[in-house]
């Protein structure tokens, strides 16, 4: 454990020099093609880093933060969009908005109109953390008596693991950097369990941030070039499928990351999959027929589809590969090493 800290903190020291290079120097170069070229040498860089980490967690971490979102921030600031635009005044912020899922949260002026749709997402309540928490730490020791539970249980309880494991990472960044740069950070995920649609789901609950930079890297650049050729709504469908394929695409570099092997490509039909029925539900609640159901059936369908299409297309090459088995070991041991650690200091 104490090689896999080392290479973490070397991977991460790599990471903040290059940043620093592409605040002091890039920054100082014309938008456009020129800062693009002195900008590709970083992305390269950040697509290299995770090869050096054998941990699952601190490989699917660093992954996150520098090869998909600060790569796609940093194209996106070569030619003076996103998040990284306006320049931030401190290389301090610079840093935590290029390769940190953090938006800062601007108060709504008393004179604004707000309603259920355009009101921002507000942060979790406490108790709701608390609860998560918990849940996660009574997974972890229900984890130690995993050989006498059915399969399938096991596979339900990692599932949530996954969930529970990067929202409390999420927040657990967010309250650090929102403590640190003195703002308000909204929150990343909005409770996907409570989406009515894969709509709501996919844009307004789950991964708020990636969302938001596919949103400006992916989705937008591509429907303003179909406009040109197809009708709205098929500019539109472009965009959105799109936005999934690359996220597809992604999920597989991850996928390669912790498991070093060639991509099987399943996880990117599940990305395509989801694209082509979030893109038909929205083509669909345009015509003027469409009567929404109850929120509940609604819901129900739509958490039922992700479930049924996560297990058939999203964790079978997890599970092939023992990924799951190596996350559960690397938690029990790192809540073997706390124990150990409140013992020795009782």
């Amino acid at each position: 454990m104490e090689e896999n800290f080392r290479n973490l903190i070397e991977v991460w020291i790599s990471a903040l020099i290059s940043l620093s290079y592409c605040y002091y120097i890039s920054s100082k170069i014309s938008k456009g093609v020129l800062r693009l070229l002195s900008i590709l040498p970083v992305c390269i860089l950040f697509l290299l880093l995770p090869l050096f980490l054998s941990c699952v967690h601190f490989c699917a971490i660093s992954v996150l933060f520098l090869s998909w979102l600060a790569n796609f921030k940093l194209l996106l600031f070569a030619f003076d969009e996103g998040p990284l635009f306006p320049l931030p005044p401190k290389l301090s912020r610079f840093i935590c908005f290029a390769c940190l899922p953090i938006k800062i949260r601007h108060n709504p002026s008393p004179n604004a109109v707000t309603n259920q749709h355009l009101r921002k997402h507000e942060p979790m309540p406490k108790w709701v953390l608390a609860i998560k928490i918990l849940v996660l730490g009574v997974l972890l020791h229900v984890y130690e008596y995993r050989d006498g539970l059915p399969r399938f249980v096991v596979l339900a309880l990692y599932c949530l693991h996954i969930y529970l494991e990067v929202e409390l990472v999420l927040v657990f960044v967010g309250a650090v950097v929102s403590t640190l740069l003195g703002c308000n950070i909204e929150p990343v995920f909005n409770e996907p369990y409570l989406a009515t649609s894969l709509q709501d789901f996919w844009s307004r609950r789950w991964n708020l941030m990636v969302s938001a930079v596919l949103r400006s890297t992916v989705h937008i650049p591509v429907q303003r070039f179909f406009k040109r050729l197809l009708s709205p709504d098929g500019a539109m469908f472009a965009g959105v499928m799109a936005s999934f394929f690359v996220s597809g695409l992604m999920h597989e570099l991850l996928y390669f990351y912790m498991i070093r092997k060639p991509p099987t490509w399943e996880v990117t039909c599940f990305f395509v999959l989801h694209g082509a029925a979030t893109a038909t539900e929205i083509g669909v609640k345009r015509t003027q027929w469409w009567r929404p159901p109850h929120r509940a059936v609604s819901g129900l369908a739509a958490l039922t589809f992700v479930s049924v299409t996560g297990v058939w297309l999203f964790l079978p090459q997890l599970l092939r590969n023992n990924v799951h088995e190596k996350a559960i070991s690397e938690c029990l041991l790192v809540l073997d090493l706390v124990k150990r650690k409140l013992l020795t200091s009782s």
